[in-house]
């Protein structure tokens, strides 16, 4: 069934079928193509994982998303950062830095980032005079920072498929986040000096700045909420995902007082598509799991490089190479479902702490979302900056070295994500 999976499942992504699609036609070739198992069991083993409590975490987090940002929640956001970093050396460009760290504490997606903080700052910075594939690569880049900050989605796919304490996760993935920003924003200064970028004004003063940190205040306590809820044991995380819905509710209903019906029933209808889409690509690869698990591939892998490669700073190279190939092609979703029962195993052999790897996993598969040829985010920030892929891809070189450097911090430093 393996050989199977190994060649249809290519050959569909080629020809440019929907990654869940491909899963589950790779799936059911297999099955078939093996001839020992009923084709009946391709839907009794996409059904299963539908039937998880904890997963209900995962529409709700997106839904308490939505909401924050069906008013004015996300434009508060952006005038806070203006206000806080603007007049810093490139502090447009760090604006959208801070302003990923912040926001990723409400959306929880990269993509939702990119998409919601590049048509609010890409034309800025662009009528400020930065080029406009700096301003694609600044975007596309930190956008990322919110896969790691709580509640992040990926880190909540990772701890189900893996049985990872997913508050051990949330907490592991902010010293890192902040250690990402940090670099992103040193090469935003750093380019900033060097082409003689403008700065933004500091209009109204600290009176302003005062004024907008209390607009800003309720989507900056929102991950802190998140953490402390699940850290203190208040309530499970789709207890607290639902809590968050409510939070957003009251905030954007009665504190903004800009949340109206027809905004609350905008954001349900996204929340729907974009969970039946996430909830595809889990069932797919519930599909393709389970038979992967049936012919002992993760065992073999672990056992395999094991004894091939045998000192263990190889092997966790070896894992991340393979993380960074398969981000090109593949969704971060459908990439951490594919890879972690795999990795696992493998962590498992060499004694490679499974939040440590979930760290890793997730930071190495987020560069994907940036580097060609699939680049969600580098395609959405492009597309907003009006430039080209290529033009963009060389602006983001700088990114992509501290990126890697901050990824092999955590992955050979596990101080950093297991204190």
């Amino acid at each position: 069934m393996t050989t199977v999976l190994l060649i249809v499942f290519p050959v569909l992504l080629l020809l440019a079928v929907p990654v869940a699609h491909a899963l589950l036609l790779a799936g059911a070739s297999a099955i078939v193509w093996s001839g020992r198992l009923p084709l009946e069991i391709v839907i009794e083993r996409i059904y299963a994982p539908t039937q998880s409590f904890p997963m209900l975490a995962i529409p709700f987090f997106i839904l308490a998303g939505n909401l924050m940002m069906a008013g004015r929640f996300g434009q508060h956001l952006v005038d806070f950062a203006k206000l806080l970093v603007g007049r810093l050396q490139g502090g447009l460009a760090q604006v959208s830095v801070v302003g990923s760290v912040v926001f990723g504490g409400v959306s929880g997606s990269a993509v939702a980032d990119a998409t919601a903080l590049g048509n609010a700052l890409i034309p800025v910075q662009k009528r400020a005079g930065y080029p406009a594939a700096f301003c694609a690569a600044v975007n596309a880049s930190s956008s990322t920072i919110s896969v790691l900050i709580p509640p992040s989605i990926p880190l909540i796919l990772f701890g189900l498929v893996s049985s990872t304490s997913i508050i051990d996760l949330f907490i592991a993935g902010i010293l890192p986040a902040l250690i990402l920003a940090s670099g992103l924003a040193s090469i935003c200064v750093l380019s900033g000096w060097l082409r003689r970028l403008p700065r933004a004004p500091f209009d109204g003063g600290f009176r302003a700045f005062r004024r907008q940190a209390v607009y800003a205040l309720p989507a900056i306590l929102m991950p802190v909420f998140v953490v402390v809820t699940l850290r203190f044991g208040i309530a499970t995380p789709t207890e607290v995902s639902v809590m968050a819905c409510t939070y957003a509710l009251i905030v954007g209903r009665f504190l903004y007082r800009d949340l109206t019906l027809q905004g609350i029933a905008r954001a349900m209808i996204h929340t729907s598509i974009v969970t039946g889409a996430v909830m595809l690509v889990i069932m797919a690869s519930s599909l393709i799991q389970w038979q992967l698990t049936l012919e002992q591939i993760p065992r073999l892998l672990a056992q395999g490089m094991v004894e091939g490669l045998e000192a263990d700073w190889l092997i966790v190279l070896s894992m991340i190479a393979v993380m960074l190939v398969v981000g090109t092609f593949l969704d971060l979703p459908a990439a951490i479902l594919l890879l972690a029962p795999i990795f696992m195993s493998i962590a498992a052999a060499i004694g490679f702490d499974p939040v440590q790897l979930g760290i890793v996993m997730v930071l190495a598969l987020s560069i994907g979302l940036y580097t060609p040829p699939v680049g969600t985010t580098l395609f959405i920030s492009a597309t907003i900056a009006g430039t080209s892929i290529g033009r963009t891809v060389l602006e983001l070189v700088p990114f992509y070295l501290i990126a890697l450097g901050v990824l092999l911090l955590v992955a050979y430093l596990p101080s950093l994500i297991v204190f």
